[in-house]
């Protein structure tokens, strides 16, 4: 897989992740009593993070040969790229 192919389907990863954003703050919100969560915007960030992570790895991982530390650090870096797009999104 070229590392364009790999961008891509890191980007769409994280469009998915992405738009979940707003039934998650919405879950908890319903849900405050029982989730007990202080933040929601944080705590959503780390789930959309791990999802694009975690997601993100299993591509990588899905490939034939294991990842590399190279490789991880790639997708590290591409899903790094959209702190900025994900926060924004959580945040306002």
């Amino acid at each position: 897989m070229s590392e364009d192919q790999l961008e891509m389907l890191i980007t769409q990863t994280i469009n998915g992740a992405i738009a979940t954003i707003p039934a998650y703050l919405e879950e908890i919100k319903e849900n405050k009593e029982t989730l007990k969560v202080e933040n929601p915007q944080e705590f959503v960030y780390g789930i959309v993070m791990g999802m694009a992570l975690g997601m993100s790895g299993a591509i990588l991982s899905a490939q034939k040969e294991m990842p590399t530390t190279e490789d991880q650090v790639k997708v590290r870096d591409i899903v790094y790229k959209y702190i900025p797009e994900i926060r924004e999104r959580i945040f306002n």
